[in-house]
């Protein structure tokens, strides 16, 4: 039997599901981040473990990978070489490596027309009209990514350590943190050294949590993410009856507190970037135009 593989990879975990040609999905998998920017190793290993892990769960050979085509969504992939160097090393018949956006564009609105807002530990946005895909954002954890996991988690340690020299108020979220650290500020730093993406995006749901009791610190940087994001939504010239997906671990957090105006475009997805990936798969190597929602 022949296969295709969609895969979905970034900053904090690598997905690949494993399909029949005309796109039915037969299994899933996992492994770790798979961001190409930050550790294109690594990224490799992991995608490369999450396709054999799909193998196996479908109760097939994983040898079979090598004569199976990949679409692969990746953070990262929209910048540099890193495409490049990526599909020279994969192991897969074919592999097309898109941006990680281009597949969650595909998995929450099919092939037609809208957009999404990428929000999860980076941050992205995709536009489609006409059949014509437009990006914004999506530039990396250091220069970029506004609004995201990462950049609400690195925020609020810069606020703790403002708050730690008197510099800034402090507040209950801020000492909570200087906690994590033992109340050293020299070991919060060391934490930076070697902290990728995710490792920062794992303290954003706090930031959430307490700006919602009110706490000081924690409003003013979700008030400055949402300000982040609405400008990157108004980047995408938006019109009444379009369609906006909010995709990724914080979505469900930034969806309520958008302004009025964009309350009445949000929609739930049709699927998640995975189910992207393999559509764009099962077009591209397989015998569907449209896949079904395995």
């Amino acid at each position: 039997m022949d296969f295709v593989l969609g895969i979905d990879g970034g900053g904090t975990s690598c997905r690949a599901a494993l399909a029949a040609p005309d796109g039915r999905v037969l299994a899933r998998a996992s492994s770790g981040a798979a961001n190409i920017r930050t550790d294109l190793t690594n990224a490799r290993t992991h995608i490369v473990e999450a396709a054999r892990r799909a193998f196996v769960e479908a109760g097939q050979d994983p040898e079979l990978l090598v004569r199976t085509p990949a679409v692969l969504g990746l953070a990262g992939a929209n910048v540099g070489t890193y495409r490049q160097q990526l599909q020279a090393i994969l192991p897969f018949r074919e592999s097309r490596v898109e941006s990680d956006a281009e597949i969650a564009l595909e998995g929450a609105v099919g092939s037609g027309d809208g957009a999404i807002a990428v929000l999860g530990t980076g941050s992205a946005y995709r536009v489609r009209r006409g059949g014509v895909s437009r990006p914004v954002g999506g530039w990396g954890f250091q220069v970029g990514d506004q609004a995201s996991g990462a950049r609400v988690g690195r925020d609020l340690l810069e606020q703790t350590l403002l708050a730690y020299d008197g510099i800034c108020e402090a507040s209950a979220l801020t000492r909570e943190i200087m906690a994590v650290f033992r109340d050293n500020p020299e070991d919060l730093v060391e934490f930076t050294v070697s902290a990728k993406p995710g490792d920062y995006g794992g303290f954003a749901p706090k930031v959430f949590e307490y700006a919602a009791e009110g706490d000081v610190v924690a409003r003013s940087i979700v008030s400055k993410a949402i300000a982040d994001v609405e400008g990157a939504l108004g980047a995408l010239d938006l019109r009444e009856g379009d369609v906006l997906c909010l995709l990724g671990g914080l979505a469900g957090l930034y969806a309520p507190l958008l302004a009025a105006r964009y309350q009445p475009l949000l929609r739930e997805p049709r699927g998640d970037a995975l189910l992207g990936a393999v559509r764009m798969a099962a077009r591209r190597f397989g015998t569907s135009v449209e896949t079904v929602n395995g």
